[in-house]
C-alpha cells in the first residue's frame, strides 16, 4: 500500500511554486506584447492601485505613456530588463521589467513611506561594508559581517546567513538580530524545507520579499496567456505569489514578513541570506538591490577563498600522485610500486586504507576491512554495473552490509583498473558520528485536513548520526580518478611516457591553478568595481562636464573589457575539470537563444539568416550553447564590412556523428594559417578591426572534444568561412558521459 505521507510529499516537491497565476498585494503586474507593448495580462488590483481603467487589448501609451516610452528606449537595448520609478497617480511607484518568451513582465511596486534611500546614503554603508568584509578571515567571519550589515539596511528582527552541504540541508554560520526572534545560530534545517524547485527559483531569482505572511493573493486575468493558453511564467518575477505551505512555515516560526537574498557562488546556489519579522515588514526596491549587491560581493569572496583552498589541495595531490607515478613506472608490476609509496596511496584522497583487489589476490594498506568484506563490496559494485568511479560518505545505505564495518570502512572510493578483467582500487574511511542540532524535528511530519503541513516547532532538536564519514571533496575525488587514468596507462604499457607527460601537466596545471586563483582573487573584484564606482560616480556628480563624463566612459568601458578577458581565461583553464551534464539537447532551441542574445549585436544591418532544422545532440546543454554563441557571434562579428550579411546555419545525421555547419560570407581567412586558428589568443585579423580575446575559439574545440567529438573550419580571405563540428550520436542505453 502506498504511504500518503511519502506521496504528499512528493506532491510538494512537484509543485509548480514558478506558475502560481497570482502575485502579492503591494503591486500590479501587467503582461504586455513585445511587438507592440498591448496589454494581454493584468492582475486584478490594476485598475484601482493605478487609478486607470485596465482591459485586455489596451495600448501600455495611452495608460502609462512615460513607462511605455522607457520601455521602448531600454528594452531595445538591455535584454535582461530595467528597473526605474516613476510618479503614477500622485505617488512614486518603482517599475521593473523583464522579458519572458514572447511577452513582457512589467510589475509596479508602491514605493513604501521613508522605505526608499539614495545613493548618497547607501553608498557609504556599501563602501565600509566591502572594506570590512575584506578584512574577514573564513566564511563564518563572512557570514557574520553580512548579517550585521543585511539587518541594518533592512530593519528586519532577525536575518540569518546559512550554506547548504552535500544534500541540500542549511546550517546557519552568521546571524544578528534584536531580540524579538529566537536565534537559529549553528541549527542546520533539513533539505526538505526548501524543495529542489523551489532551491531553482532561488538561483535564479536572487532576491524574494513577502512584506505580510497574512496577504491575500492577487489573480492574473485571464489566468493564462491568451494566445498560447499557457499559464504566465513568473519565475523571474518579484512580486509572484508563493506557496500556500511555506506561508504556513512562516507563520509556524513566528513571523510576519520575510525576505531572502541567494548566495550564488560560481553559478551554483551555496547558501541564502533569510530576513524575517515578526510584524508585516516591506524594504524597498532600491534597498534590497544593495542587499544584492552586498551578498553577491561575500559570493565573490567566498568564491576566491574556495578556489584557493582548492588550488592548495590540487597542489599538494599533484606532488602526491607524481612520486606514486615514479614508483609504478620503474617497476614490473604497478602494484608492488603503489603500495611501496603506502602513505602516498592513502594520502592521495586523504584516506586510512586502501585495497587492490583482483582474480589473483587482495592487497591492503592502512585500516580496511577484511578481505572477505572487501570481496563483498567489488561484488556489489559488479552487480550495480557502476561506472569507473564510486564514491559515498555513507556507504551503509547503499550497501547495508557495510553497517558490520562501518568502524573502518564507512567512506569508500571505488574506481575499476581493467576494462577486461576484475580489478578494483579501494580507498577507505571510518565512522565519524556527529551530533547535529536541528531546527526542530526534521523527521516530523503533520498530516491534517487531507495533506501534509510543515512542522509547528523550530526548538533545537539533536540527532546522532552513525555509520557516515568525513565527505570525501571534489578534489579527492578527481585525484582517484587521475590515478585511475595513470594506472590504466601503465597497465596498458605507456608507463614512461606517461609519467614524463604527467609531470609536464602536473607543473603546467600549478601554474594555470596559481594564475587563475590570482586573476580570479586579483582582479575580477576590481574590475567590477571600477564599472560599479564609475556609474555611483556619474549618478552622483551631476555637473561634470563631456570631457569628464567621457573619461569616465573610456573607464568602464576598459574595465569591462578587461574583466571578459579575464573570465574567459578562467572559463578555458576550468574547463578541463568541469563535470558534463549529458542530456538530449534541441538545437534549434538553443540557436534560436544565440540569435536572439546577439540581437543587439546585429541592431541596424541587413543579415540574412538561412537556418536549418536542426537535429539534436547529446550533450552539456550548457557548454553546447557557449559553442554556438562563440561561432554564431564570429559570424556576426566579421561579416561586419558587408553591405549584406548572409548566415547559414545547418545539420545532419551522417553515421554515428551528428554535424553542425555554419557558414558565413564574412571577411575569411588564410588557409594557410589553419593551425593557429584554435590556438588560444590565436587571432587571424586585428584587434583593432574586430573586437575579441581570442580565446573563443580554443573554448569550443575543448568543448567540442570533451564531447568525444570533433571541429574543422575552411574559409576564403574576403569570400566567408564555414564552422563545422561533430558530435557522437547517443547509443541505446547511454545516460551520461
Amino acid at each position: 500500500m502506498t504511504d500518503p505521507i511519502s506521496e504528499d510529499l512528493e506532491a510538494c516537491a512537484r509543485e509548480p511554486i514558478h506558475i502560481p497565476g497570482a502575485i502579492q498585494p503591494h503591486g500590479v503586474l501587467l503582461v504586455l506584447d513585445r511587438s507592440d507593448l498591448t496589454i494581454l495580462q493584468a492582475s486584478r488590483n490594476a485598475a484601482s492601485m493605478l487609478g486607470a481603467s485596465i482591459e485586455a487589448g489596451a495600448r501600455l501609451a495611452d495608460i502609462l505613456p512615460d513607462i511605455a516610452r522607457e520601455i521602448s528606449d531600454e528594452m531595445s537595448l538591455e535584454e535582461s530588463g530595467f528597473q526605474q520609478q516613476f510618479d503614477i497617480g500622485g505617488r512614486p511607484m518603482n517599475a521593473a521589467a523583464h522579458r519572458s518568451g514572447e511577452t513582457l513582465l512589467l510589475e509596479l511596486e508602491t514605493v513604501p513611506v521613508d522605505g526608499e534611500r539614495s545613493v548618497e546614503r547607501l553608498f557609504p554603508r556599501l563602501r565600509r561594508f566591502a572594506d570590512s568584509l575584506a578584512a574577514a578571515r573564513d566564511d563564518q567571519g563572512a557570514a557574520e559581517l553580512l548579517a550585521r550589515h543585511i539587518r541594518g539596511l533592512t530593519g528586519f528582527d532577525r536575518v540569518l546567513v546559512y550554506r547548504f552541504d552535500e544534500e541540500w540541508n542549511g546550517h546557519v554560520i552568521g546571524e544578528d538580530g534584536n531580540g524579538v526572534l529566537p536565534s537559529y545560530l549553528g541549527l542546520r534545517f533539513p533539505a526538505g524545507d526548501i524543495p529542489a524547485q523551489a532551491r531553482q527559483l532561488y538561483r535564479l531569482n536572487r532576491v524574494r520579499i513577502i512584506p505580510d505572511v497574512n496577504y491575500v493573493p492577487v489573480s492574473i486575468d485571464p489566468d493564462e496567456d491568451p494566445r498560447t493558453g499557457q499559464p504566465l511564467d513568473l519565475s523571474f518575477s518579484i512580486l509572484r505569489s508563493v506557496s500556500p505551505i511555506h506561508l504556513e512555515y512562516m507563520r509556524n516560526m513566528g513571523t510576519a514578513a520575510s525576505m531572502s537574498v541567494s548566495i550564488v557562488v560560481d553559478g551554483k546556489l551555496w547558501g541564502l541570506v533569510a530576513c524575517h519579522s515578526r510584524n508585516p515588514h516591506m524594504v524597498a526596491l532600491n534597498v534590497r538591490d544593495a542587499c544584492d549587491f552586498a551578498v553577491q560581493s561575500a559570493a565573490m569572496q567566498i568564491a576566491g577563498r574556495e578556489r584557493a583552498r582548492e588550488v592548495a589541495k590540487q597542489v599538494q595531490l599533484g606532488e602526491t600522485s607524481r612520486r606514486l607515478l615514479a614508483a609504478m613506472t620503474y617497476v614490473s608490476d604497478w602494484r608492488k610500486g603503489i603500495f611501496a609509496q603506502e602513505q602516498d596511496l592513502l594520502a592521495q584522497v586523504g584516506a586510512s586504507g586502501a585495497a587492490i583487489v583482483a582474480e589473483d589476490g587482495c592487497w591492503c594498506a592502512g585500516k580496511c576491512p577484511g578481505e572477505a568484506q572487501i570481496r563483498s563490496i567489488v561484488d556489489w559494485l559488479e552487480r550495480k554495473g557502476t561506472p569507473d568511479i564510486v564514491s559515498t560518505d555513507h556507504l551503509a545505505e547503499e550497501f547495508p552490509d557495510a553497517a558490520e564495518f562501518a568502524d573502518v570502512g564507512s567512506g569508500l572510493i571505488a574506481i575499476t583498473i581493467s576494462e577486461l578483467y576484475p580489478s578494483w582500487l579501494l580507498w577507505f574511511r571510518p565512522e565519524v558520528v556527529r551530533t547535529v542540532a536541528w531546527g526542530g524535528d526534521p523527521h516530523k511530519v503533520v498530516r491534517e485536513a487531507g495533506r501534509i503541513h510543515p512542522r509547528k516547532s523550530f526548538e533545537a532538536w539533536k540527532e546522532q548520526l552513525r555509520h557516515r564519514s568525513t565527505p570525501w571533496s571534489q578534489t579527492e575525488i578527481a585525484a582517484a580518478r587521475n590515478l585511475r587514468d595513470a594506472v590504466v596507462g601503465i597497465v596498458l604499457r605507456r608507463a614512461e611516457e606517461l609519467a614524463q607527460l604527467t609531470e609536464d601537466l602536473q607543473r603546467s596545471n600549478k601554474e594555470l591553478e596559481a594564475f587563475s586563483y590570482s586573476v580570479s582573487h586579483d582582479l575580477r573584484a576590481p574590475f567590477r568595481h571600477i564599472v560599479g564606482f564609475s556609474e555611483l560616480l556619474r549618478e552622483r556628480e551631476k555637473n561634470l562636464d563631456q570631457k569628464s563624463r567621457h573619461y569616465l566612459d573610456t573607464i568602464a568601458e576598459s574595465a569591462v573589457a578587461a574583466g571578459r578577458l579575464v573570465d574567459d581565461l578562467l572559463n578555458f583553464s576550468h574547463l578541463g575539470r568541469t563535470e558534463l551534464a549529458f542530456k538530449n539537447v534541441d538545437m534549434n532551441k538553443v540557436v534560436n537563444e544565440v540569435r536572439q542574445s546577439l540581437a543587439l549585436a546585429a541592431k541596424g544591418r541587413r543579415i540574412v539568416w538561412n537556418v536549418e532544422e536542426l537535429p539534436s545532440a547529446w550533450g552539456d546543454a550548457t557548454l553546447l550553447r557557449q559553442v554556438w554563441h562563440n561561432l554564431v557571434e564570429n559570424a556576426v562579428k566579421y561579416t561586419r564590412p558587408k553591405e549584406e550579411a548572409v548566415i547559414s546555419i545547418s545539420g545532419r545525421r551522417e553515421g554515428e556523428e551528428t554535424i553542425y555547419a555554419i557558414g558565413d560570407n564574412g571577411v575569411g581567412f588564410d588557409m594557410a594559417y589553419i593551425d593557429k586558428l584554435f590556438g588560444v589568443f590565436q587571432r587571424l585579423q586585428r584587434v583593432e578591426d574586430f573586437e575579441g580575446t581570442g580565446i573563443g575559439l580554443a573554448l569550443s574545440r575543448r568543448v567540442i572534444e570533451r564531447h568525444g567529438g570533433r571541429i574543422w573550419a575552411e574559409g576564403e580571405v574576403d569570400r566567408g568561412a564555414r564552422f563545422h563540428f561533430a558530435l557522437p550520436v547517443k547509443k541505446k542505453g547511454e545516460y551520461g558521459g
